[in-house]
C-alpha cells in the first residue's frame, strides 16, 4: 500500500516539527512528573489527578504519533518558488463575494496547516477545489454549509 503524500508549505512543516518537539521534550516530562506526583498521593483507584494525568499522557502520545505520521508523509512545497496566473497549491487568492461585494483572501495550503480564521484553506476544502485551475476574472460557484456562494477571482499571487 502506497503512503499518500500530504502537500504542505515550508511554514506549515516547520510548525508540525515544532509541535512534535514540544510534545516530546516538554509535555512528556510534564506529564510524567504529574503522574509521579499523583502516585505519591496513594490509592490510585480513586485518584482523579492520576487518572487526569494518564489521560493527558494518552492524548499527548496519540498526537505525537499523528504528527510523526504527517511529517513522514509531508511533501514540502516552497511556495516562494511558485508562479503563474492559474490557482494551484500555495496560491494566495483574493476573491469578491458576488452577493455582498465582500473581499476575502485565502492561501491554499495542506490540510495539517489549514486555519480559515487565519486565511489558510485546505487544498481539500470545497472552496480550494473550486478555485484550482482558475485565474483572475473567473467566477467560481462554491457549495458551502450555508448554501451556494459565488465568487469572482480578483487576484492570484505566489510567494511567502
Amino acid at each position: 500500500m502506497a503512503i499518500d503524500k500530504v502537500p504542505i508549505t515550508v511554514r506549515g512543516f516547520a510548525a508540525l516539527e515544532e509541535e512534535l518537539k514540544h510534545r516530546q521534550q516538554v509535555e512528556r516530562q510534564r506529564i510524567v512528573a504529574a503522574i509521579a506526583e499523583a502516585r505519591a498521593h496513594g490509592d490510585l483507584s480513586e485518584n482523579a489527578e492520576y487518572h487526569a494525568a494518564k489521560e493527558a499522557q494518552s492524548h499527548n502520545e496519540g498526537r505525537v504519533m499523528e504528527l510523526e505520521s504527517m511529517i513522514a508523509r509531508a511533501e514540502i512545497i516552497d511556495v516562494s518558488k511558485l508562479s503563474g496566473d492559474k490557482i494551484k497549491f500555495g496560491a494566495t487568492v483574493k476573491l469578491v463575494d458576488e452577493d455582498t461585494e465582500e473581499e476575502k483572501t485565502y492561501q491554499i495550503v495542506g490540510e495539517p496547516e489549514a486555519d480559515v480564521h487565519a486565511g489558510r484553506v485546505s487544498i481539500t476544502s470545497p472552496i480550494a477545489r473550486a478555485l484550482i485551475g482558475k485565474g483572475v476574472g473567473d467566477t467560481v460557484e462554491v457549495t458551502t454549509p450555508g448554501g451556494g456562494k459565488s465568487y469572482e477571482v480578483v487576484g492570484v499571487q505566489f510567494g511567502g
